[in-house]
């Protein structure tokens, strides 16, 4: 029997919150979907927090200071959440979607890079280095985690927010990493805008690059 197709996605605006209880809310989500359950997509901000992923080496925290470090099961190294920072976490069920999470990271990526186009800001990705890049600098990172077949967590992206905190860790696990954000380049740098703009670039490839359900491996990719 053929899959059910993909059902309208949500998308939730949460404000400005605290990582771990959207954490928490993230994997209950996960944990307790079931194939009628529709996709969601959450926008948020954090409050200021460093987060390692599963595998992370924690001496990439070169002085945390008084914020919160927090190890999540995410892929990836280290980063940091701030206000300011677009934050987009798709709860997608992949099998359904026929979605592998290479594509899923790709069309992260791409929203990103199609959504700066549009301010004329040309991006691009690296090789073996997720996220997105302007003229060498991070302007977006990556990080998901795949479990039952279902994704969470998901793109931060840098809009106008206090990058101080990057300069205490080695961002994504690279030294001396420069970071930037759209704030610095000249481009819109109001949260609503950036938020509705890169949701429209993510919900149409999410739609284009839908494909014939396989099996979508539990996994996890980031930075």
């Amino acid at each position: 029997m053929l899959p059910s197709p993909p059902s309208p996605r949500l998308v939730r605006n949460l404000g400005c919150v605290d990582y771990l209880p959207v954490w928490q809310a993230m994997q209950r989500f996960t944990d307790e979907r079931t194939a009628a359950t529709a996709d969601e997509i959450w926008v948020l901000e954090h409050q200021p927090v460093f987060t390692l992923g599963m595998n992370a080496d924690p001496l990439h925290v070169l002085d945390a200071g008084d914020i919160p470090v927090l190890r999540v099961d995410r892929g990836g190294q280290v980063t940091y959440h701030g206000p300011g920072q677009l934050v987009v976490y798709p709860l997608i069920d992949l099998r359904r979607a026929g979605l592998g999470v290479r594509d899923l990271v790709t069309v992260l990526e791409q929203s990103v890079i199609d959504c700066l186009a549009g301010y004329g800001i040309a991006a691009a990705v690296r090789p073996r280095a997720p996220g997105v890049y302007v003229d060498g600098r991070k302007i977006a990172s990556v990080g998901i985690r795949v479990r039952r077949g279902a994704s969470y967590h998901g793109i931060a992206l840098n809009v106008a927010m206090d990058m101080a905190p990057f300069a205490c860790i080695n961002p994504c696990g690279y030294e001396g990493l420069a970071m930037t954000q759209l704030a610095a380049l000249g481009a819109p740098a109001q949260l609503p805008r950036v938020a509705a703009d890169l949701l429209t670039e993510l919900q149409r490839l999410l739609s284009r690059n839908s494909h014939d359900p396989s099996q979508a491996r539990t996994d996890q990719e980031g930075t």
